[in-house]
């Protein structure tokens, strides 16, 4: 039996901070603020796996209110999040995912990230689609205040292949 899950995710810019987005580092003049390294794609496919399996959210497992949270790498806690899911019956079966932020283009950086994520999730590139998109300078994304992302997963049953 197949589970789905939706995860969404949103941080202001914050000077002085990196840019990582599903785990790669992308250049530019900020990045975003959060307690953690505030991977917004990361973050929203960690919750859409975690939704897929009925396991909460990314608060409850890594709280923005514990200091061994801060300034964690999100990939770290997505290979976390992917053993918690398997011990619960399930494998990552594929996540499609889109990023909205005004600029950058991620267009350059769109292999990078779905290798980094497919290699975060335990499966194939092809299992992984990211896609990005502005806010057509509307609201928050589109005044450049911030980025967010919206994912979702679809999970497998472990115990069956194919």
């Amino acid at each position: 039996m197949a589970r789905t899950g939706l995860g969404f995710d949103s941080h202001r810019f914050a000077p002085g901070r990196p840019l990582i987005l599903g785990g790669v580092t992308i250049p530019h003049d900020e990045g975003l603020a959060g307690h953690s390294d505030a991977d917004v794609l990361t973050h929203a496919v960690i919750d859409a796996l975690l939704g897929a399996a009925g396991l909460g959210d990314i608060g409850q497992h890594f709280p923005d209110t514990e200091e061994r949270w801060a300034g964690a790498d999100s990939l770290a806690l997505l290979r976390a999040v992917v053993e918690l899911v398997g011990a619960a019956g399930h494998r990552v079966g594929n996540v499609d995912a889109t990023v909205m932020l005004e600029r950058p283009r991620l267009a350059p950086h769109r292999d990078a990230i779905r290798v980094s994520l497919a290699a975060g999730l335990g499966v194939a590139e092809a299992d992984v689609n990211v896609k990005a998109t502005t806010g057509e300078g509307m609201g928050f994304v589109g005044r450049a205040e911030g980025a967010a992302a919206l994912a979702v997963a679809t999970l497998l049953d472990a115990s069956r292949r194919g």
